[in-house]
């Protein structure tokens, strides 16, 4: 089935059903890495709550975005990408990704409308295959607007007949654009009646239950993982120190002082992060602080340093203390 033959959510008026049962419950998109499942997080939510990147392997953990609508609530369990681990951190993300697809309610397949299905769309659909059967699957074909109508419909003909080839019967194959909010709505209004019935599981107004100080680190991770060495992005770890008030600060002119260490595993790869003259440290800061502030909604002091944490990725001490 695919998203032309949905029902209609809504009554002519645009209000919602009266009779409807309200519902709530866990989504989670998985996909190979760089699927765009960060970015449809956040367009889904309509804010930004997932960091996303050019570089593979952005996610490093669970972050729960949560949609708000009449009739339900939809909370969307970002995860990293599932791959082939050379790092024990990059078991133990493998490890995160597994354990959110046995606890959510319905999982989104990625895959980009631009790249053919290849072994590790099939890997990870595979795995789905194997998943307890009651577990609604949809097909979500994402970046559509990378491609012509002819591309996207071989695509979306790929992946029914990759499905069939497994034994998964999609409920849904929707093809979005999330830089682009082509048929977002449409995928959220497919969802929701995948959902159990029950009351709202967060605060209306609420878009994320991530601590801030999580949230701040992230961003300034995402910061640093644009314009350096393809080998890079996977070194780089943020731990946000301290997140205080400036004392002595008048009411209506508020400062929050943010310490964050930006940590890489060898010293060689401080002058990269640094840049020459320390310019490329200072394009983080400022790129960070102004999404960090639009987060807060307050103006931000951002102290950085970048200090080295000797193969941390493989290290279980060492992994511990930066949150993994």
């Amino acid at each position: 089935m695919n998203a032309s033959s949905a029902p209609a959510s809504k009554t002519e008026g645009g209000t919602p059903h009266e009779d409807r049962p309200h519902r709530s419950g866990f989504a989670c998109f998985v996909g190979r890495p760089n699927a765009g499942k960060s970015t449809l997080t956040n367009a889904l939510v309509g804010t930004k709550v997932a960091i996303t990147s050019t570089r593979p392997q952005t996610t490093r953990h669970t972050v729960r975005g949560i949609v708000h609508r009449p009739e339900a609530q939809l909370v969307l369990v970002d995860t990293p990408g599932l791959h082939k681990p050379r790092t024990l951190l990059g078991e133990r993300l493998n490890d995160v990704v597994r354990t959110t697809w046995a606890e959510v309610d319905v999982i989104g397949f990625c895959v980009p409308a631009d790249q053919k299905i290849g072994p590790g769309d099939r890997f990870i659909a595979s795995e789905l295959a194997e998943l307890k059967k009651r577990t609604p699957k949809v097909a979500v074909v994402t970046k559509t607007d990378l491609v012509t109508k002819e591309a996207l419909a071989e695509q979306l003909l790929a992946v029914d007949q990759l499905g069939r080839e497994l034994g998964i019967e999609w409920a849904q194959i929707v093809p979005v654009s999330a830089t682009e909010g082509s048929q977002v709505d449409l995928l959220a209004e497919l969802l929701v009646p995948l959902l159990p019935e029950g009351p709202p599981l967060y605060p209306d107004g609420d878009l994320t239950d991530e601590p801030e100080q999580v949230m701040v680190a992230e961003l300034i991770r995402e910061a640093a993982l644009e314009g350096v060495r393809d080998e890079l992005p996977h070194s780089i770890a943020v731990v946000v120190e301290e997140m205080v008030p400036r004392e002595d600060r008048p009411a209506d002119r508020p400062l929050l002082d943010v310490h964050a260490n930006i940590f890489i595993e060898r010293p060689s790869q401080k002058g990269i992060v640094i840049g020459p003259k320390g310019k490329r440290l200072k394009e983080v800061g400022s790129t960070s602080r102004r999404h960090i502030e639009a987060l807060l909604g307050t103006p931000v002091y951002l102290d950085l340093h970048v200090k080295v944490a000797k193969d941390w990725q493989r290290d279980p001490k060492q992994l511990r203390r930066l949150g993994f």
